[in-house]
């Protein structure tokens, strides 16, 4: 009762001293106004006391993974629809998603008692299809991608006359996610140093950045990306909105691939930063949540601390009030195993290296002599040739050691060593796979795809490839997303690789040519 009197006393306040014609009073007085409260919490603002002690900060954790579909979207998708004339959202609202923003346009449309279409795609988890059923929506299964599920529920729209609530780009639900900002000004004693925000299609930290600079403008407010799929920041790099070619998967929360038109327009002058992570940093921070709070962050729920992390060590940032933002919590169970192989390495508690030793007596025992007493991961190994062995290592680093120091003591004449520790297609498909070298295999290109998770789609790729073109090699991985890893080898003749490169593009299937890949050449 106490914090929604001081919150009321500062609305009225901030309404009384705002103009008109300023993009951000704009903005905040919109906020002001939102009535997303109908449907979502004031999330909490946890201190984390792990988090701080080990970064030497006062870290707080924005928790809304507490939201009723634990992910911050019902904001915005609630908003958005209470904004529209009754009459116009009566017969039921469409959008088209395959994550929070489904399950939160459901659930506010349950909670104003009308129907909501949900186009997804066919390749939807389960898990994520029977929560909008649950949350009352009616899932439309459609297409491989985002993309085509989008397409084909703007067709139902034009076809029925039905508004179509858009997961970021548009300013209610700007304002609505905005509400965010808002509390974490009420919510802190002291002024906020630096707050970290997940971006995707940018419709949650415009309405952050929207909120905060007009506060308090001295407010730090950095954006971070999936490296895979980092759309801010190519768009401030080329001074406007760019398409990136492809997008990674992994964080499917923010896999998106460009900025939102309104989104953009906000953030470009007013945020002080926009950083990436990897993979494996996103894994080492979902283990870093959950040590704290004992929740399981999704992977797009973890990318902000990841951030955080990262920044804090690299501009060694000291005695400062931050924030991270724990933006939602959908994650498939069938993800962990996953999610806990990559986490020793955004750790840095363990490396991959490729090592060469002459294939000769006592090799391997002065290899394992010079590793003295370490832990040992995993160690593949195949005999290829008589000359020289390669063998596949994991290693644990000791507490402080680089996987440079490392390398420069193993390293002898006679012990050869590359570093695999930051490579995709090693820690996807090689560290898994046994076999070796084949010489007798002409003409061979290595690619890594990501196949859609449905019937026919390995038939599809069989089908393009043709009756010409043989299949050397072929391994398969799936981590309980809508896509499965692929590795394969396939034969190609010079006079046949640009109509292959035709054909494979013609199936739409996301592809990574990875011929040259030292680990490819080292092992197979």
């Amino acid at each position: 009762m106490i914090y929604q009197w001081l919150s009321f006393i500062r609305q009225y306040d901030m309404l009384e001293r705002m103009s008109d014609n300023n993009l951000l009073n704009d903005y905040a007085k919109k906020i002001l106004q939102t009535s997303v409260y109908d449907v979502a919490v004031r999330s909490p603002l946890d201190f984390s006391s792990t988090l701080s002690e080990r970064f030497q900060n006062s870290i707080y954790l924005k928790r809304e993974d507490l939201q009723p579909v634990f992910s911050f979207k019902l904001r915005g998708a609630y908003q958005k629809m209470i904004s529209l004339p009754q009459a116009t959202i009566a017969r039921g609202v469409v959008t088209a998603s395959a994550g929070n923003h489904a399950q939160g346009v459901a659930y506010s449309a349950n909670k104003l008692g009308i129907p909501a279409w949900i186009f997804m795609p066919e390749t939807t988890p389960s898990i994520k299809v029977e929560s909008v059923k649950r949350f009352g929506g009616t899932p439309v299964l459609y297409g491989d991608s985002y993309d085509q599920a989008y397409d084909h529920a703007m067709e139902y729209v034009h076809a029925h006359d039905l508004p179509f609530i858009h997961p970021y780009d548009d300013p209610d639900v700007i304002a609505g996610q905005g509400t965010i900002g808002m509390e974490l000004y009420n919510q802190t004693h002291k002024p906020l140093d630096y707050v970290f925000v997940p971006v995707g299609g940018g419709g949650l930290l415009a309405g952050i950045c929207a909120y905060l600079k007009f506060v308090d403008p001295k407010v730090k407010i950095i954006g971070v990306e999936s490296e895979e799929s980092a759309c801010l920041k190519a768009a401030l790099d080329a001074g406007e909105r760019v398409v990136l070619p492809t997008v990674g998967i992994f964080a499917d929360g923010v896999a998106v691939k460009q900025i939102g038109e309104e989104p953009y327009r906000i953030v470009k002058d007013l945020i002080d930063d926009v950083i990436t992570v990897d993979i494996d940093e996103i894994c080492s921070s979902i283990k870093d949540i959950f040590e704290a709070t004992r929740v399981l962050a999704e992977p797009a729920g973890a990318i902000a601390t990841a951030g955080m992390k990262s920044y804090i060590q690299t501009h060694h940032v000291k005695n400062a009030n931050i924030v991270s933002l724990v933006c939602g919590a959908n994650t498939n169970f069938d993800r962990l195993r996953h999610i806990a192989e990559r986490t020793v390495l955004g750790e840095e508690k363990e490396c991959l290296l490729a090592v060469t030793i002459p294939e000769i007596h006592g090799s391997f025992r002065k290899f394992c002599m010079k590793l003295g007493k370490r832990s040992i991961t995993e160690f593949n190994y195949r005999y290829s040739s008589d000359d020289h062995a390669v063998v596949f290592v994991g290693l644990e680093l000791k507490e402080n050691e680089t996987v440079t120091q490392l390398i420069s003591h193993v390293s002898t004449h006679d012990l050869k060593v590359v570093d695999l520790s930051k490579n995709e297609m090693a820690k996807l498909h090689i560290r898994y796979m046994v076999g070796g070298r084949n010489h007798s295999i002409s003409n061979e290109r290595l690619f890594r795809f990501q196949f859609p998770e449905r019937p026919g789609a390995l038939l599809e790729f069989l089908n393009a490839l043709g009756e010409k073109r043989n299949i050397s090699l072929f391994h398969y991985r799936n981590h309980g997303s809508a896509f499965g890893r692929i590795l394969a080898g396939i034969q190609v003749n010079d006079s046949d690789y640009d109509r292959f490169i035709t054909d494979i593009n013609a199936l739409g299937y996301t592809y990574f040519d990875e011929s040259d890949n030292p680990a490819y050449t080292l092992f197979l």
